[in-house]
């Protein structure tokens, strides 16, 4: 069988490994890594390893393979009901012609994947927003992580706000509501970051700037400035000095086994970037379930710029 993908705005960013299963069905990690070092598998008509990170456009070929599982439908995706895609174009904080921003909702994934088939591209797809257009995805943001989001209407556009947030010329701000009293009111972290990439361990050097809103002995209302953009980065950050955010199932301590809430207490409250020397400022309103715990804990907003 002699096939090629080619990568779209679905599946930027994605693992090469990850993106063939997603194609191809369940097949085993052994059966990708062989076919790459064969060459039966190529990126861009070059060999490539299982865990490179794809690009929009980039292409997949095939050549050759035999397995039992079956080409998946390459067009199967989740089918938002008009109330739906209604809800979500209410969160939008600015529209214009070349990207959207909105205030994306907690528990919602920016794309579909195995575990969570409700996703922001699928939604917006169908939204007349984007009529005679497509949504491209250009950032990441946790499906549990609420906040500032952009969305991009053409391909030009995803190309250039990709390649700022890979500069780094894309600044996002972050607030959090954390267990316990960070000590230091400012500062920053600057540390090394663990990770697990088919049992192989990544070490990877992670900074964030931070400053205290508010604080008591039980628990600190924080904003982050993230430099660098690894994966859970604020979240582990925070757990690592011991003060890990209400909310957290996955990075979370033993000693706060109180007060677990329903919803992650991480907010993506701003973003700031400039485009042919216009500055854009976009911020985020703070969910009531996080004004709520707020006011529950004691902690004031007055400080928050």
């Amino acid at each position: 069988m002699n096939k090629f993908f080619v990568v779209d705005s679905m599946h930027n960013n994605m693992r090469l490994d990850r993106f063939l299963r997603n194609k191809l069905g369940k097949i085993p990690q052994s059966f990708i890594e062989k076919k790459l070092r064969a060459g039966k598998i190529k990126l861009n008509n070059k060999k490539a390893k299982s865990s490179i990170k794809l690009k929009i456009n980039d292409k997949i070929h095939l050549f050759n393979l035999s397995f039992k599982e079956r080409i998946i439908d390459n067009n199967k995706k989740f089918s938002p009901t008009n109330t739906i895609i209604k809800a979500n174009e209410n969160l939008i904080i600015e529209n214009n012609e070349n990207f959207v921003v909105l205030n994306k909702s907690s528990g919602i994934s920016v794309q579909g994947g195995t575990k969570s088939k409700k996703n922001l591209i699928d939604i917006f797809s169908k939204s007349k927003i984007f009529d005679g257009t497509k949504p491209f995805s250009v950032h990441r943001l946790d499906k549990d992580t609420s906040g500032v989001f952009i969305i991009a209407k053409n391909r030009e556009t995803a190309q250039l706000l990709t390649s700022l947030f890979r500069l780094r010329k894309i600044h996002k701000t972050y607030l959090a509501i954390c267990h316990g009293e960070i000590e230091k009111d400012s500062g920053e972290w600057s540390n090394d970051l663990i990770r697990y990439d088919n049992g192989k361990k990544i070490v990877e050097k992670a900074r964030t700037i931070y400053r205290v809103l508010d604080k008591n002995p039980n628990s600190t209302f924080i904003e982050m400035k993230p430099i660098t953009g690894r994966k859970h980065q604020l979240r582990k950050q925070l757990f690592n000095i011991g003060h890990p955010i209400y909310g957290d199932d996955k990075y979370k301590s033993k000693i706060f086994n109180k007060g677990v809430n329903k919803n992650l207490m991480l907010h993506s409250y701003q973003i700031k970037f400039k485009i042919k020397d216009k500055q854009y400022t976009f911020r985020a309103l703070l969910p009531g379930y996080f004004e709520k715990l707020l006011k529950s804990k004691r902690l004031s907003i007055l400080n928050l710029k």
